[in-house]
C-alpha cells in the first residue's frame, strides 16, 4: 500500500486564485512544473533517501495533495524516489513527464549516481507549490538524511492572507493587452518539447534580475517587450511556512537597449507599492494582461507571444542545508518550464562566488544558437557590473 500524509494529520487548503492560473495553464497541455537539481560528490542510499522523503513530506503535507473539487487535501501518494541512469540527460523521459493533480503524486526525486558523482532531480507541479515551498522542503529532505528533524510548513493559508498581512495596498491600473511579440530564439514551428540551455558565470552581483533583463532588451525584435517578475508573498508574513503557490506576478514594460540602473529602480518602487499584491485584486477574466480564456491561451501558436520573458532570481543557495555526513553539494540548478504565453523563462540563483543561469524556451530551429547568443550577453552583463 502505498503511504500517504494522512498518516499524521488532516491538511485541507482551498484552491487559491494563483493556483487556478496554473490550473488553466495546465490545461492548454504545457506541463507546469517546477525542476531542481543538486549535484554533488559522495553517495546518498536510495533507501535512506525514501525515508527522509517520507518524513518531510508528513511535515509538509502540501507536497501530498490532490485536487479535491475546489480544494487540496493530503490524501495522495507521498513523492517517489526514482533511480536514474548517470547518462539521463535533459532529453531522457524522466525530464518531460507531467505530474496529475488529481490522481498525484505531486512531487518525485529522481537520483542518479556515478563513482563519487551523484545529482538529485527534484520535481513538483507548479500548481500546488512554487520556488520557496519546494525548496523548504528539500531543506528538510537534507534535515533528515542528516539525523536532524524536518522543520515542516503545514500552514494552510492562500494568497488572501497576505493580502491582508500587506496592509494598505494602492490600486494599480492593469498592464494592456499589446499584440502578440515577434519570437527572440530561433524560427518556424517549435517540436513541443522545453530547451533548456545553462551557464555558470563566475560573478555575484546586485541586482541580478534588472541586469539580466536589461542584456535582453538588447536582443528585443523591436522596440519594446514586456517582462514578468515573479514575487514571494511570503514577504509580507515572515513567520508563515508553507509548501503552497504564493508567488503573484509583476509585469513590466520594458524598452529596448535599457539601463539596468532604470530597470532596478522600477522594479524597486514596484514592490515599495506592492505592485503584485494590487494583482490579485483585478478580474482574472477581464484585466489579465495575456489571455483572457482558456481559447485566447490555446490559440498561442509559439510564433508571437504576449510576454518576452519570466525573469526569476532564486538568491544565494545554502549550500550548508544540501550537506549531509558523506554528501557535499557542489551545484544548485533549475530547469524552468515553458509557459504558454512567454517566449522564455530565465531562472538565476549564487552558489558562492558564482552564479548559475538556466535558460528555458521552445525546441526550434535556430533557438539553441540564439539562446547561447543571449546567455553571452547575459554573462558579459554580469562579468561586467558597474
Amino acid at each position: 500500500m502505498t503511504a500517504t500524509a494522512t498518516e499524521v494529520r488532516p491538511y485541507t487548503r482551498r484552491i487559491s486564485q494563483i493556483e487556478r492560473g496554473y490550473l488553466n495553464a495546465a490545461a492548454t497541455g504545457t506541463p507546469q512544473l517546477i525542476q531542481m537539481v543538486v549535484e554533488g560528490e559522495g553517495p546518498l542510499d536510495p533507501e535512506a533517501l525514501r525515508e527522509a522523503v517520507r518524513a518531510a513530506t508528513l511535515a509538509s503535507p502540501g507536497m501530498a495533495v490532490r485536487r479535491r473539487a475546489a480544494a487540496w487535501r493530503a490524501d495522495g501518494p507521498l513523492p517517489p524516489v526514482v533511480e536514474l541512469p548517470w547518462e539521463a540527460d535533459y532529453d531522457h523521459p524522466f525530464f518531460h513527464r507531467d505530474l496529475d493533480v488529481v490522481t498525484g503524486p505531486v512531487c518525485e526525486v529522481g537520483l542518479a549516481s556515478q563513482g563519487p558523482a551523484t545529482r538529485l532531480v527534484v520535481r513538483a507541479s507548479h500548481i500546488v507549490t512554487d520556488g520557496r515551498g519546494l525548496r523548504q522542503w528539500i531543506a528538510d529532505v537534507f534535515r533528515v538524511l542528516r539525523g536532524e528533524e524536518p522543520v515542516g510548513a503545514d500552514a494552510v493559508v492562500d494568497d488572501t492572507h497576505f493580502r491582508t498581512a500587506a496592509g494598505d495596498v494602492p490600486p494599480a491600473e492593469p498592464p494592456a493587452r499589446i499584440p502578440g511579440l515577434p519570437a527572440i530564439l530561433g524560427t518556424g514551428p517549435a517540436d513541443g518539447t522545453p530547451l533548456w540551455l545553462r551557464r555558470r558565470v563566475p560573478a555575484r552581483p546586485s541586482a541580478v534580475t534588472a541586469r539580466v533583463a536589461a542584456a535582453l532588451s538588447g536582443h528585443l525584435a523591436g522596440d519594446t517587450g514586456r517582462l514578468v517578475v515573479p514575487v514571494d508573498l511570503r514577504r509580507h508574513d515572515r513567520s508563515v511556512r508553507s509548501t503552497a503557490n504564493l508567488t503573484s506576478q509583476l509585469v513590466l514594460d520594458l524598452r529596448r537597449d535599457e539601463e539596468w540602473k532604470a530597470l532596478h529602480g522600477r522594479i524597486v518602487r514596484a514592490l515599495l507599492a506592492k505592485r503584485e499584491v494590487a494583482a490579485l485584486s483585478r478580474d482574472f477574466l477581464r484585466q489579465n494582461p495575456f489571455a483572457n480564456t482558456l481559447r485566447e491561451a490555446q490559440e498561442l501558436d509559439g510564433t508571437r507571444f504576449p510576454c518576452t520573458a519570466i525573469i526569476t532570481d532564486h538568491g544565494r543557495i545554502d549550500t550548508d542545508e544540501l550537506r549531509t555526513d558523506r554528501f557535499r553539494p557542489t551545484g544548485f540548478s533549475t530547469l524552468p518550464m515553458l509557459v504558454p504565453y512567454a517566449e522564455m523563462f530565465l531562472s538565476a540563483c549564487r552558489i558562492g562566488d558564482e552564479t548559475e543561469l538556466t535558460l528555458s524556451c521552445r525546441n526550434r530551429p535556430g533557438a539553441h544558437e540564439a539562446g547561447e547568443r543571449l546567455l553571452d550577453a547575459v554573462a558579459h552583463a554580469l562579468t561586467t557590473a558597474d
